[in-house]
């Protein structure tokens, strides 16, 4: 017979304070994503192409796409970020979603974009690369 496992309420309360700050900081991120988008856009625009990550031939296009990538984040509900990073959500310890999202979709929808001609690196490359600029904008 299984044993039924029952937190005491002061375990109860850590593990809902624990729960609900880290969704306070999802919000928050979010609502500066908001704000910050076309700024971050550029901004990891240009370090994909200048660490030769992605080959294209309109900077201004990848852009847009990235900033259209953070805008449908900003109006995405829960299921909708977990099934897009699903498949890659082991790629780093301790992820940041924004991150994730974006290396999703430069990994799955990006590459077959008119405007690139070539996606190099591996996936924690990508990560990576994507996570420095998400820090300096948004943590």
């Amino acid at each position: 017979m299984a044993k039924n496992f029952r937190p005491s309420s002061r375990e109860s309360q850590i593990l809902s304070k624990i729960e609900s700050s880290r969704e306070r900081e999802k919000q928050q991120m979010i609502y500066q994503l908001k704000e910050k988008s076309e700024n971050l856009s550029n901004s990891i625009s240009m370090k994909l192409i200048e660490k030769d990550l992605i080959e294209t031939n309109n900077k201004n296009g990848l852009q847009k796409q990235i900033q259209a990538c953070l805008e449908d984040l900003s109006k995405a509900d829960d299921f909708d970020i977990d099934y897009k990073i699903a498949p890659i959500r082991s790629i780093v310890s301790n992820p940041n979603f924004v991150s994730l999202y974006l290396t999703a979709f430069i990994i799955e929808d990006l590459i077959n974009h008119r405007d690139i001609i070539d996606i190099y690196g591996d996936d924690a490359d990508i990560y990576n690369c994507v996570h420095k600029e998400v820090k300096k904008h948004l943590l």
